[in-house]
């Protein structure tokens, strides 16, 4: 009998799906068999992942979907359940920032929507998700933070903050919910070649040298090598973590 995929039979629905680390956590969550949900903004990218899924015998399907719109995240929810019956975990990945501009600079704007996209699209995320974990008897759900999450690292100051603030929000969800077997953890994520990436290095060069060398292995990882993390923690091999902040970045948090 052929091994089974890591995710076999699971609902998973990931945010953030249209580029960069939601698509290639999309296209592996499915080679371990899971039924995905993709949400993200670009309806157009959406749909072409879901062509490739379905082409290389995948099952997957779209929602259009901002993260900082709690309406929206029911939505993909919903959408979970009404196509695939369950929603059994969760990929929390969508983010968004600047850099570049000092914090006595930035103005409102910028703050609430760096702020916005981390730290509330998880919370929007986290309590549509939950309730339908909770009457399904349990699940895993999975957090996007960063190295930022843990240090001062070069980037905005409300992109630090809102990081943190996702660790906090993981730690605090997976204490609440342990007892109906929802795990929650976070991944403390280094420099990845992502869209996000590539235009934070286009507007502030001077960063491609600490984002690079502060890690063990000294380069930016590949999306994939993320959503590989990712897809352990969402699968039932990690059974006993939760709570967790998983580093996923080359060894900058080593030193």
């Amino acid at each position: 009998m052929p091994a089974r995929g890591l995710l076999h039979g699971k609902t998973v629905l990931i945010t953030g799906a249209s580029s960069g680390i939601g698509a290639a956590a999309a296209e592996l969550f499915a080679r371990e068999e899971a039924r995905v949900v993709l949400a993200a903004r670009r309806e157009d990218r959406l749909l072409a992942l879901v062509d490739r899924i379905g082409a290389a015998g995948g099952q997957a399907a779209a929602v259009v979907a901002d993260v900082t719109r709690a309406e929206d995240m029911h939505a993909a929810v919903a959408r979970a359940v009404e196509r695939f019956g369950s929603l059994d975990a969760a990929f929390n990945n969508a983010g968004w920032t600047s850099t570049g501009t000092p914090l006595h600079l930035m103005d409102d704007a910028e703050y609430d929507r760096i702020m916005d996209v981390n730290a509330r699209g998880v919370w929007n995320a986290m309590r549509a998700q939950i309730p339908v974990m909770l009457e399904s008897g349990g699940g895993s759900i999975v957090n996007t933070s960063s190295v930022a999450g843990l240090r001062a690292t070069g980037s905005s100051a409300p992109y630090i903050a809102a990081k943190h603030a996702v660790i906090g929000l993981s730690r605090a969800a997976a204490d609440e919910y342990a007892a109906q077997r929802i795990r929650v953890n976070a991944l403390a994520v280094g420099s990845t070649r992502t869209e996000l990436m590539d235009q934070v290095l286009a507007d502030t060069p001077a960063l491609w040298k600490p984002f690079t060398e502060r890690a063990i292995q000294q380069r930016l990882a590949d999306p994939v090598e993320i959503a590989q993390t990712a897809a352990w923690l969402c699968s039932d091999r990690s059974s006993f973590t939760t709570g967790a902040v998983i580093p996923a970045d080359g060894g900058w948090t080593a030193r």
